[in-house]
């Protein structure tokens, strides 16, 4: 009898979540890159800023810098933050891209005394390091627990 009402009461529960969420979009994307927003960064804070050489010396590792916040600074709060940014790259000629890195930002003054409580933040920028032998474009991808997801790209060309 208890598990029937804890059954009836969940099957309630769920009706009402259902009846009173907000109806979902009748044309969700359609593909991914719908779902990411792009603008100039030196106008929008969320747009992760690629910083590196426009020309790679052929397999030499070469620094890339990438940003969130370069010329506008994005807030770092509990409440509002950069959670990650990935860095891709789309070698010329090649069906598809190579992840060169993940970065996840875990410090945003959180802790057990409640949010914007701790001394320990995080920067939304990464250094690093990659080599290729072939042009292409970089991709850097980051997400906001507020504004969603954010990307841009440069193109790379070979020293001559």
């Amino acid at each position: 009898m208890v598990c029937e009402r804890m059954v009836v009461a969940l099957v309630a529960l769920a009706a009402c979540v259902l009846i009173s969420a907000p109806a979902m979009a009748a044309d969700p994307p359609g593909s991914v890159d719908e779902i990411y927003q792009t603008d100039e960064w030196a106008t929008e804070k969320h747009v992760p800023v690629i910083d590196c050489p426009d020309a790679f010396v052929p397999d030499q590792m070469t620094e890339v810098v990438v940003q969130v916040g370069k010329e506008i600074e994005h807030p770092n709060t509990t409440e509002h933050h950069i959670a990650w940014i990935r860095l891709y790259f789309m070698p010329e000629g090649s069906p598809f891209a190579y992840e060169v890195g993940s970065y996840e930002f875990g410090g945003h003054g959180a802790s057990v005394d409640g949010p914007n409580t701790s001394t320990v933040y995080t920067n939304h920028k990464i250094t690093t390091e990659f080599k290729t032998e072939v042009p292409g474009t970089l991709y850097a991808t980051s997400f906001c627990n507020i504004h969603g997801l954010w990307e841009s790209s440069k193109r790379i060309a070979l020293a001559e």
